[in-house]
């Protein structure tokens, strides 16, 4: 009987160029995200300025043939338990897209954009 295909770790981009005061949230919160993944299929990319200063945390949340997300306004010292419960949320969603109510408020407050997979078709337009 043939396994299952793994699936693709989720990718989750945090910029960590972003200072306020004499810290980098973003990097502040990618280590607080390194000690809190336990053994989630997530993968941690630091980032060089994602250009959207004026809402430090931002992170980015993608996966192969998934939708993409672009997120800001994150909270290094609050924000980690929900952008993990985001990430367990979208890992299980087929398109990218879990429904509004498996996202976080922190998460429905903070979506910036929406991008579509990288696999492209006709129409990404709701039928």
């Amino acid at each position: 009987m043939l396994k299952a295909a793994k699936p693709e770790p989720v990718a989750l981009f945090i910029c960590v160029t972003c200072q306020q005061a004499d810290a980098r949230p973003g990097a502040l919160l990618y280590r607080r995200l390194e000690d809190m993944l336990n053994g989630r299929a997530v993968r941690l990319y630091p980032v060089e300025c994602m250009s959207i200063c004026k809402r430090p945390c931002t992170v980015a949340v993608s996966s192969p043939g998934k939708w993409s997300y672009i997120i800001g306004g994150i909270d290094e010292a609050v924000d980690a338990p929900a952008l993990l419960d985001y990430l367990d949320a979208y890992a299980a969603s087929e398109s990218g897209t879990p429904p509004l109510k498996k996202r976080p408020a922190v998460i429905r407050r903070g979506t910036i954009a929406r991008l579509p997979p990288h696999t492209h078709k006709e129409s990404y337009a709701a039928s």
